[in-house]
């Protein structure tokens, strides 16, 4: 329990004062479960963790939160706890994982998108309704993405490879250096930022359209022609419509 007091606390440091953290107890149980918890150490001190937990699809888990530690940044730590995670869902044979994150924060779009290349087609519109901490002052708009653990160009990167070129087009919209000091200099500009680009991304989804990578020197999402199409995606396509 000492180990899920300290990820409840990285929260409060990470999301910033005011963000309702993922209870201690709450994170136990649902590890007790079948979910996953796990933490990245150094000298007994939690640097990152990353949290996720089983859907009603077996083959699928929704990650609900990856933080690493401000001190601990700049050396690879999230990927890594991805890619734990990878191993940790293909090792229980979950094949799939979802999570949301901020359209607008760069940096999360090269991780998310580039480093572990999942990819989305789904916008969600102010999705957790009016938030606190690094997230206040701005509608809660988040991508829903999916990392298809199994997809050649996942493995690929997890082993060290090198991410092949394939045919896509750049969203016309570079995304700002640092979301949470334009939101706290120049509101009014964050708020078009963020209304521009749900305007771009919802008619991109609508029409067919994925996204596939993000080029971090230009700060921008690449798209392409959605390759297959379910029921299931059929549905989540209602959503942003």
């Amino acid at each position: 329990m000492a180990e899920f007091r300290a990820a409840e606390a990285l929260q409060r440091e990470v999301w910033g004062q005011g963000d309702l953290p993922d209870p201690a107890d709450l994170m136990m149980v649902i590890q007790a479960e079948g979910g996953l918890a796990g933490g990245a150490f150094a000298e007994g001190q939690l640097l990152g963790y990353v949290f996720g937990f089983p859907t009603r699809d077996p083959s699928i888990q929704h990650s609900h939160r990856l933080a690493v530690r401000p001190m601990a940044r700049g050396a690879g730590l999230g990927v890594r706890l991805k890619r734990y995670q990878r191993s940790w869902c293909l090792a229980r044979g979950i094949t799939l994982i979802r999570w949301t994150f901020d359209p607008l924060r760069a940096v999360n779009a090269v991780l998310n998108i580039h480093q572990l290349a999942a990819t989305s087609n789904t916008y969600l519109e102010d999705y957790y309704g009016e938030m606190e901490g690094i997230n206040r002052g701005l509608a809660s708009d988040r991508l829903l993405v999916d990392w298809h653990l199994d997809a050649p160009v996942v493995a690929a990167l997890a082993q060290g490879g090198q991410r092949p070129v394939q045919p896509a087009t750049a969203l016309p919209l570079s995304l700002p250096k640092d979301l949470e000091q334009l939101t706290q200099t120049a509101p009014d500009q964050a708020r078009d930022l963020r209304n521009q680009l749900r305007a771009l991304l919802q008619t991109a989804f609508a029409n067919g359209r994925s996204i596939v990578d993000f080029d971090r020197n230009e700060r921008c999402y690449l798209l392409a022609e959605e390759q297959s199409s379910t029921a299931e995606d059929s549905s989540r396509k209602a959503i942003r419509l």
